[in-house]
Formats: structure tokens, C-alpha cells, sequence
């Protein structure tokens, strides 16, 4: 047993769960939990954010990537509402975080005291977990249980602390339970049934287009998938956050379907005749045709048949599943259906090759996408924004095993590049980190540059200027509507990252980016420690729309099909459709 204050005892407990850094914003209101912070301050780090959103964001970037807690806090009203927009984030991608939300003094609760609120209310809705403290001896005990429980149901937990009581002094004695973290809970294991597994190797044995498409659920079991796909002989598709689970430099890999996928995942998925679901509650598997049979392998009761009323559901553990299925199925020989995928693919790649090598009438994103794709190291961390640019970094990004992705998928709050490629960089400060942003995206938390300035994080912030709100821009063009609203004053974003004392590089066409990818190289060979920042001005092109892709003669006339095709600058001979070169394999 120990004397400290109970703000103290509060970072103890976060110590004792491995956690080794916190974003925020002190103030008034939260003063006393951060000198508890700053006496454990040789084991747990605080980093300054200098917006609470940003904090926030951060955290859920950092429990999406390690499966650990992560962790911010805000002061008492505007900075509580300010952790807002990052605890939905995490919320709708379901990882732990815990947030730390300081209160008035309690003799001023209730007395409409300055920035005094009823917090809790506000808290409701995105935590599964939240509490107000009442006395400084259950501060370090609420804190633990707020961080099991984040742990336990991929949650939210939110502990709002009157300031005062952090300052008290109270008697600690470390907890004895053991702590079991997410990566631990995740080790745990369903049984796998063997009528289950016959159910899948029947299906497949039966099926003559069958298609594995992937999820989250697979992230442990990259070698499984692979190896269900070549034994199988399965075009594999992944949701978008799912990218780079099963490389994307593997010949039977489609992509994505949807706004950010492909035209072969499209495809591929249309002519499917089995799919089975791996790991994920895919939302917009109610979009697809109707007389699929589908198959569903979920660990979570509650996903299954959620999206599509699936043929056959299987509560089990990904790896566990797809181990018994390569052990039990029989091999089956390359089918008409993969080779046909499998060079349609190939004809994809070609094309996105020959936009990036194009720059006659100004830069393209595909140029700067396959830049960082070929300047990127083999462990290399990326963090995407939300826009256009996660349409062009999914699409094109040779992301492998050993690379990783964070994206705001559920949520899709623009602003998450920066913050999560800040987080990255500390969670993986060996790795290098690539934060991609569209610059509507990176304009709003643009002052977290100064983060990273500051802790000398040495994060690769691309930022692809079109002026203008890309993604939605599309959306207007689709509904006929004007292009209203969405026209963005653009900037010097490099000479501004100078400025704050980052390193700024421009580039507006091929030669000058190739010269800023080999500056990187140079800067990274020598040692720095400062975040960069590459200003990509690239044309306002509305990238091809792979929701609905109509070349299919035998499904669409030829006006349809010219019509997509001189839309998107997509060669008809050299971009057949798969049921074309399906044909050419029978």
C-alpha cells in the first residue's frame, strides 16, 4: 500500500495494462489527472494533441492496428464534445478505447459553473461503458473496469473524473487480477464443427464460379486464406479495410468491390454462383444478385445472416475454420472461372499502370499512388483518409502481409489520415508511415502537423490537392445535381509544413514527384526525424465508378457500354468483359 494522489494511481492502472502513451488537452478541469500523468510520466508518455478530435482519433487508430486499448482525454465541456467524432470512429469499427473526460470541481456541480455539464448523457450513445466518479478511492478500481469492459465487447468506455478528486490522497495497492487484453481474447477459440466443414467442401465441390471474399475476421489468418484460394482455385475478394490481408501482388487476388473497388471484384462477384463470407458482416452484401448461395463463417453469433440472408451460417473462428478446410477438402483443379478472374486482373493493373505513367495534361493520383507503392518499405504502415484518395490507395497500393492499414471505414470521417498516421508512428516507431489525405481531409486537423513536429515523428503525409470534395463531388455528378458547394481554396501545403517546422516538398507532375520520392528515400537513408509533407497537385479527375461497371455485351448494349467506357477512358479491347475472356477459357 501507497500514498498518491488518485490521479497517480489512475496512470499506474493504465501502466499496469501496457498502455505507454495518451493523447489530450489539459486544462481546469482535468489539471489533476495530468499531474498524475506527469509523476508516472518515465512509463507512460503524454502526447499534447492540439485538437481533442484529433486525440481521439488517434486512439481508435491505435487500437485498430495493435488490438491494444487505446487511449485519450478531454477536458470538461468543449473538450469532451471534442472527443466525439474519434469515439464513433472506434465505435463503428469496434476497437477498445478508453476516454478519460475531466468534470467540474464536485462542490460546483449543479450550479451551472463555467463549462459545467451533464456529461454522461452526452457519452450515452457511443460508450458501452460510462461512469462519473463520486469519491477519489474508486477512481483507480472505475478505471480498471472501464478498460475490461472496453476489452471485453470491442467498446467505448468513458470515465468522467471531477477534477478534485484526482487531487486527493489516497492509499493504493496495485491490482492482482490478471489483465487480459484484446490480443489475448482474441486467441480464444470456437470449436470447429466437421458437418460444418463438410457443408463447405459439398459447396465448393458443386460450384463452378465460387469466390472466397474476406474480412477483418481473416487478419490472423493471411497463410489460410492463400492457401484456400490456391487449393480451392478462388478468386479472393476483402472488404476495403480488409486490404492486404491476402497480398494484393497475388494473382488471385480481385480487390474490393464497390466505390472503392475494382472492375475484375465487380465482376468476379456478379458472376459468382458460391460466396463465401470469411470474417466479416459486409454491408453491402444486400446489393448483390439474388440467386448466389451464400456462406457465412462468423465468431460473432450476432453478425450472422445480418446483411444476407445467408444459405448456410457457421459460427467459428476464421483460422481455425479455414486450417480444417484445407485439411479436409479435396484440391481442385485450376477452373476456367480463376483463369479468366485472374486475367482480368491482370488487364486492371495494366490500366492503372498506364494512367500513372501519364502526366501529358497534368498529375494524376494513380502517379502518386503507385509512387508511395513503389517507394514504400515491405513493413510499411499507411494510414488513409477518407475521399477519393482511399478509392485510389485501396485500389492501387500493393499492400502485403507485412505491411499494415488502418482506414476510417465504418464511420468515414474525413480528417483521420494525419491523426492516425501520428499513431502508427508511435505504435510502430520502427516502421515507416505513410499518411494519405485528400486536401479537404488533411485541412482539418492539418494543426496536428505541429504534433508530430514537436515529438519529432517522422510521419510521410501525402496530401492529393484536387480543390474540391472529391468523393462527393461523384456523388453529384450521379444524381444529376450541381456541383454546388464543393469547390475547395487551395493552398501551399508544403511551404506551410515548412513553415511549422515539417518538411515540405511539392510536386506537379511526374518528374517533380519522382525527384520528391527520391528526397524521402534520401531523408529516411540519413536519419530523420521530422514529419514530411509531399503537396501533390493533381487534376480533378472523377475516378472510374466500380459500384456498377456495364461492359458485358451479352448484358448491356453497346451504347451503355461506349458511354461507361469513353466516361472513364477505359479501352474496350485491352478491358474485356470477364464473361469475354471466361468464354475464351472454356
Amino acid at each position: 500500500m501507497a500514498e498518491m494522489t488518485a490521479g497517480q494511481a489512475l496512470a499506474k492502472v493504465l501502466i499496469s495494462w501496457n498502455i505507454d502513451h495518451i493523447y489530450g488537452i489539459t486544462a481546469d478541469s482535468i489539471n489533476n489527472t495530468v499531474d498524475g500523468f506527469y509523476q508516472e510520466r518515465h512509463d507512460l508518455k503524454y502526447i499534447q494533441v492540439r485538437h481533442e478530435e484529433v486525440g481521439a482519433l488517434a486512439a481508435a487508430a491505435d487500437a485498430k492496428l495493435t488490438g491494444k486499448i487505446g487511449v485519450c482525454f478531454g477536458s470538461a465541456g468543449p473538450g469532451a464534445v471534442h472527443l466525439l467524432n474519434g469515439l464513433y470512429d472506434a465505435r463503428q469499427d469496434r476497437v477498445p478505447v478508453l476516454a478519460i473526460v475531466g468534470q467540474s470541481a464536485t462542490g460546483v456541480i449543479n450550479t451551472n459553473f463555467f463549462q459545467e455539464m451533464n456529461q454522461d448523457p452526452i457519452f450515452a450513445d457511443v460508450a458501452e461503458f460510462h461512469k462519473q466518479i463520486v469519491s477519489a478511492e474508486q477512481i483507480p478500481h472505475v478505471l480498471d473496469e472501464a478498460i475490461r469492459s472496453a476489452y471485453a465487447s470491442n467498446s467505448i468506455s468513458v470515465v468522467i473524473i471531477p477534477d478534485d478528486l484526482s487531487g486527493k490522497t489516497i492509499d493504493f495497492v496495485p491490482f492482482k487480477t490478471k489483465k487480459i487484453d484484446g490480443v489475448e481474447q482474441g486467441q480464444q477459440d470456437i470449436p470447429v464443427k466437421e458437418e460444418d466443414v463438410e457443408l463447405v467442401c459439398e459447396s465448393l465441390d458443386k460450384a463452378e464460379r465460387a469466390v472466397l471474399w474476406i474480412g477483418q475476421g481473416t487478419r490472423n489468418a493471411a497463410a489460410e486464406v492463400t492457401a484456400v484460394s490456391e487449393k480451392f482455385s478462388l478468386p479472393v475478394l476483402s472488404t476495403a479495410p480488409a486490404a492486404g490481408i491476402m497480398s494484393a501482388r497475388h494473382p488471385n487476388y480481385m480487390g474490393c468491390r464497390g466505390r472503392l473497388g475494382t472492375k475484375p471484384a465487380f465482376e468476379t462477384s456478379q458472376m459468382a454462383d458460391l460466396i463465401i463470407f470469411v470474417g466479416t458482416n459486409y454491408p453491402f452484401a444486400r446489393f448483390l444478385p439474388k440467386n448466389i448461395k451464400l456462406i457465412q463463417i462468423n465468431n460473432d453469433v450476432a453478425d450472422l445472416g445480418k446483411q444476407y440472408d445467408a444459405d448456410i451460417t457457421i459460427l467459428a473462428d476464421a483460422k481455425s475454420f479455414l486450417a480444417a478446410l484445407l485439411e479436409k477438402g479435396k484440391v481442385k483443379q485450376e477452373t476456367a472461372f480463376l483463369k479468366a478472374s485472374c486475367l482480368n486482373k491482370q488487364n486492371w493493373d495494366k490500366w492503372l499502370d498506364k494512367l500513372a505513367d501519364d502526366d501529358s495534361d497534368g498529375l494524376l493520383a494513380e502517379s502518386v499512388i503507385k509512387g508511395i507503392g513503389a517507394t514504400a518499405a515491405d513493413d510499411a504502415v499507411f494510414a488513409l483518409d477518407v475521399g477519393n484518395n482511399t478509392e485510389w490507395a485501396i485500389r492501387q497500393l500493393p499492400l502485403s502481409g507485412k505491411q499494415k492499414m488502418t482506414m476510417s471505414s465504418w464511420y468515414g470521417t474525413m480528417g483521420y489520415g494525419l491523426p492516425a498516421g501520428l499513431a502508427a508512428k508511435l505504435s510502430f516507431p520502427e516502421r515507416q508511415v505513410w499518411a494519405v489525405s485528400g486536401d479537404g481531409g488533411y485541412a482539418m486537423v492539418m494543426q496536428d502537423l505541429l504534433t508530430e513536429v514537436k515529438y519529432k515523428i517522422p510521419v510521410i503525409n501525402v496530401v492529393l490537392e484536387n480543390k474540391s470534395l472529391g468523393f462527393i463531388q461523384h456523388e453529384k455528378i450521379v444524381a444529376g445535381q450541381a456541383l454546388y458547394g464543393i469547390d475547395l481554396l487551395g493552398a501551399e501545403w508544403a511551404a506551410i509544413a515548412e513553415n511549422m517546422g515539417a518538411i515540405g516538398l511539392r510536386a506537379a507532375n511526374l518528374q517533380e514527384l519522382k525527384n520528391a520520392f527520391r528526397k524521402i528515400e534520401e531523408l529516411a537513408a540519413a536519419g530523420n526525424s521530422l514529419p514530411i509533407v509531399l503537396d501533390a497537385k493533381i487534376k480533378n479527375v472523377d475516378p472510374i465508378d466500380t459500384q456498377f461497371v456495364p461492359v458485358d455485351p451479352a448484358i448491356y448494349d453497346e451504347k451503355t457500354i461506349d458511354e461507361y467506357c469513353a466516361k472513364y477512358k477505359l479501352g474496350k479491347e485491352d478491358q474485356p468483359a470477364l464473361a469475354v475472356l471466361l468464354k475464351q477459357q472454356l
